[in-house]
């Protein structure tokens, strides 16, 4: 070997391991930066010695889509989790201590009582404030219920501008990278940050991804919507700003398509934009139907009849909108325990008396005026846990007592929290490993890097001292030559 080439080697060398240096060095300091990919010079042989092809950015592409679809699954279920949550504090209180169940279970051990001294105005007047509990249970519940799908409404709002702007930020970054890879450039950058929108953007909605020629990315949605292709496709969405029981939410547009809202407990939605859907309009829906059919429950129940058979029922101890007729029978009133009242006859604090609850308001049932009167009051005790037809609109069994129902509604929602905390359990676990395993192939190991930039440090003193060797030579060659 000539000593011009083995100059040429050492020289390559030198500039090879300078080079390697700043990308551990690199590494190193992005050591904790989660959206940051390893990065490895590639060396390839040449005539003399060698050089650094390229610098190659750690990736795993099937990782990397099974994290995206994992991270947008534990989203969805984080959301209907929570909201579940939400919903059984605001609507059943602690320990579903303000539940409608709890007060219809008050209301018929004050009645129980009552039938007991039926001469008692104080335990009438319990009776009914035990009543004016059920119906502040059910005036609260639904209130609840119609302010928890207004938050869910404006957060699906926040989370529908969130994504735009991330699509918007996208753009620019892969713009960046096609041009960066036609033009030869270093594009690793740019990945990182493309990266980390898709992880960002996963989290609002479901997607997969398509690369095209030049690093060019395609994202599409669960749904098969076009989410990006050159530029971002619109998402839109109109949100309401005050909801009623009969108030129908607007869906979520990507590119002219709506989004499909998530299915049960342990929720199919992936994305949190999917859950809050179905949160604001199915679970919610739900349990304002199961709360209307308990209202119209209790209507029913508490009815006075002719003693003679011959007029029809009306409303008793509770009333509501169109009173003093009764709901029809088994068919859901829309927005009935919101509207659902104490009837002012037998309301003290509305001028009424108690004791008409005892002998009947409309239709008179003591016709002797005995203060021992209880019959009545033993009838609608008895009437609490007589099955009638409820609407299969509800969601629950069609053929229960009132008081049994209730309690169903109770069982519902915690069957459904139930279903989505250990869903959320299972695809948190299933988001952090898939994280975890895409993070060991992906993200820098300082002490590997360390070990590295050791060896790296002995090849530079190697290649210093093949430089010094190769100097002395050509000094004492050009001292010969003299």
């Amino acid at each position: 070997m000539s000593l011009t080439s083995a100059l040429s080697i050492a020289q390559t060398a030198l500039f090879n391991t300078s080079r390697q240096t700043s990308v551990v060095s690199r590494n190193v300091a992005e050591a904790s930066n989660p959206d940051y990919a390893r990065r490895s010079a590639v060396l390839t042989s040449t005539l003399p010695g060698a050089r650094i092809a390229k610098i190659k950015r750690a990736a795993d592409e099937v990782l990397f889509r099974q994290n995206l679809f994992a991270v947008s699954s534990w989203q969805g279920q984080k959301a209907m989790s929570g909201g579940l949550n939400t919903l059984q504090l605001t609507v059943n209180g602690a320990d579903n201590a303000t539940a409608p169940a709890t007060a219809i279970s008050k209301l018929q051990a004050a009645l129980q009582l009552y039938a007991s001294t039926p001469s008692n105005t104080t335990l009438a007047e319990s009776a009914v404030q035990a009543a004016h509990q059920v119906v502040r249970s059910l005036n609260s519940g639904a209130g609840a219920i119609q302010t928890f799908r207004a938050e869910a409404d404006a957060e699906i709002a926040t989370a529908v501008g969130d994504l735009n702007r991330l699509l918007a930020e996208f753009e620019v970054v892969n713009t960046e990278v096609v041009n960066g890879t036609r033009t030869g450039r270093d594009v690793a950058d740019g990945l990182d940050r493309r990266d980390a929108l898709l992880k960002q953007i996963s989290q609002y909605v479901a997607i997969s991804t398509n690369t095209r020629s030049g690093n060019d990315l395609v994202i599409m949605t669960g749904d098969g919507a076009t989410l990006f292709e050159t530029v971002p496709r619109p998402v839109t969405f109109n949100a309401n700003s005050t909801y009623g029981p009969a108030t129908t939410g607007n869906a979520v547009y990507i590119d002219g398509v709506p989004m499909t809202p998530g299915v049960g407990g342990n929720t199919s939605a992936r994305g949190s934009i999917a859950a809050r859907l179905q949160l604001r309009d199915d679970t919610a829906v739900m349990m304002q139907r199961q709360l209307d059919e308990v209202a119209r429950g209790l209507i029913t129940t508490f009815a006075e009849t002719d003693p003679n058979g011959v007029l029809a029922d009306v409303a008793g101890l509770f009333t509501w909108s169109g009173g003093p007729g009764v709901p029809p029978a088994g068919t859901l009133e829309v927005g009935l325990a919101a509207g659902i009242r104490v009837n002012a006859l037998m309301d003290p604090a509305a001028g009424g008396s108690a004791s008409l609850l005892r002998d009947g308001a409309t239709y008179l049932h003591n016709t002797s005026g005995a203060a021992s009167y209880s019959d009545l009051l033993r009838t609608y005790s008895e009437r609490l846990e007589e099955p009638m037809a409820f609407d299969p609109a509800a969601g629950l069994d069609t053929t229960r007592s009132v008081t049994a129902f209730s309690f169903d509604t109770v069982s519902w929602l915690e069957s459904n929290r139930q279903q989505a905390d250990s869903g959320a359990e299972g695809k948190e676990a299933l988001a952090v490993r898939t994280a975890t395993a895409l993070s060991n192939l992906t993200s820098v190991n300082v002490d590997e890097e360390m070990a590295l930039l050791l060896d790296l440090e002995h090849a530079y003193e190697a290649s210093a001292r093949l430089l010094s060797v190769i100097n002395e030579m050509l000094a004492t060659l050009m001292q010969a030559t003299r």
